[in-house]
């Protein structure tokens, strides 16, 4: 998988970085693309603008194809060619000159960063801007006076009848029950908050399509942030809820700063167990942030109704590093040794995931035990002479309902693992469980 990964990170830096992404539009589509070379069985989906998804709606699609301020010298001052985070994202089109106060207006900057171009964007609210440095921004204000003109361009479009895009890769498995892994597509040129999310999950579809005695299916996502989660979730929800048994986001897993995860809402799911038990298998120490500090599209699929048992998996979480949403995240952040460690943490997981057995019980309410012979049929003081107590037995289903494996139904009913997996052995024989 070395050279794999190296490959990958390679793509990522000299392919990936340099597209102008956003959560719709043409870097969207030709990211995948590039994926999709090497990855045949990636399907494209095309969602229209305007289509109504839970309570939003898909915006139009943005492209841009140019965007500069130019002096009173003539000289492109500001230049989305040379760094795409120079415009805000979802800029509406403009051409047209303005004093130095009407500019500044809408010029962004980090105070604090003084070297960093911030990445700002207004997807749903009509506005245009610039960023740069703050240092940039203090040489203009000493350069340029007050009534100097400067003309503003920006060459994008918005489609009204355009469509968002995403892609899925699904490695079928014995089982149809599934694990999720959802990573985005919809920042531009930044290395660790947007591109190591999917060079390690193409890292892992590598290794998963090799993969012998798959246990279960595996679905891979590559989707805009938000908006591509809450639209893909209205068209396979039900699928979804029928079939995943846990799974993750990945994003911001490729620097070797650290290692972090976010748990599920309450914490308590077989994902958050899996991410856990790797982190102790690979003897690593890690942070683990609240759900409270959520912030990337674990909201969605934890939302209330939605309720997926789904986690996420940092090195460093967005938002709490210094280079986030800035020009700083590049590759001298994200590394091959980040990649590494980020693919191998995730596949720890996941392969915990998928050895992990997890009964649900066939039947609502308790099913008629005593005419399967495992129940007592006279009632009193009668003492059942089973080798396995019935009492143990409807202990287990009660906590076979999908969201325990068989450790944690051993712990819930305070039983041996050993004889937990007798009672799910004879459970399956008689067919009260899946």
């Amino acid at each position: 998988m070395s050279l794999f990964i190296q490959k990958i990170y390679k793509l990522g830096k000299n392919e990936l970085f340099p597209i102008c992404r956003s959560i719709t539009g043409n870097g969207v589509r030709k990211t995948l693309k590039i994926i999709k070379r090497h990855f045949s069985q990636l399907r494209i989906y095309e969602i229209q603008s305007g289509t109504k998804v839970f309570d939003w709606n898909i915006p139009a699609e943005w492209n841009v194809k140019d965007a500069y301020v130019i002096d009173k010298y003539n000289n492109k001052i500001i230049n989305f060619k040379k760094n795409n985070l120079h415009l805000v994202g979802y800029s509406t089109p403009i051409n047209k000159v303005l004093k130095k106060k009407e500019l500044f207006k809408h010029i962004h900057t980090l105070p604090k960063q003084q070297k960093a171009i911030p990445y700002i964007t207004s997807y749903y609210k009509k506005y245009w801007g610039f960023c740069i440095s703050h240092l940039e921004k203090k040489l203009f204000e000493k350069k340029y006076k007050k009534n100097d003109n400067f003309r503003i361009v920006i060459k994008s479009n918005l489609k009204k009848n355009g469509s968002l895009t995403y892609g899925e890769i699904v490695i079928p498995g014995k089982s149809k029950k599934e694990i999720f892994i959802s990573t985005n597509i919809c920042h531009p040129s930044m290395a660790n908050n947007e591109l190591s999310g999917p060079m390690v999950s193409m890292c892992l579809i590598k290794y998963f399509q090799n993969y012998k005695n798959l246990e279960k299916t595996l679905r891979f996502i590559f989707i805009p942030e938000t908006i591509g989660s809450l639209t893909y979730l209205s068209k396979n929800f039900k699928h979804l809820k029928k079939n995943v048994i846990g799974g993750y986001t990945l994003t911001c897993i490729g620097d070797e700063k650290q290692y972090s995860c976010m748990l599920t809402k309450y914490g308590n799911t077989v994902s958050d167990l899996a991410i856990l038990d790797a982190f102790k298998k690979l003897n690593i120490k890690y942070k683990k942030y609240s759900f409270l500090k959520r912030g990337s599209d674990e909201r969605q699929y934890n939302s209330p109704g939605i309720d997926l048992p789904i986690a996420s998996i940092f090195k460093m979480k967005y938002g709490e590093y210094k280079e986030y949403h800035t020009s700083l995240d590049d590759f001298k952040l994200v590394t091959i040794k980040g990649i590494t460690q980020g693919f191998k943490v995730s596949k720890t997981a996941i392969e915990i995931l998928l050895k992990k057995i997890i009964p649900i019980n066939n039947f609502l309410c308790e099913p008629h035990m005593s005419k399967r012979d495992l129940y007592p049929t006279l009632s009193g003081k009668y003492e059942h002479n089973y080798s396995i107590s019935s009492r143990n037995l409807m202990n287990f289903l009660q906590y076979a309902d999908g969201k325990n494996d068989l450790l944690s139904i051993s712990k819930l009913i305070k039983l041996k693992y050993n004889e937990t997996v007798k009672i799910y052995n004879l459970l399956v024989k008689h067919k009260l469980i899946n």
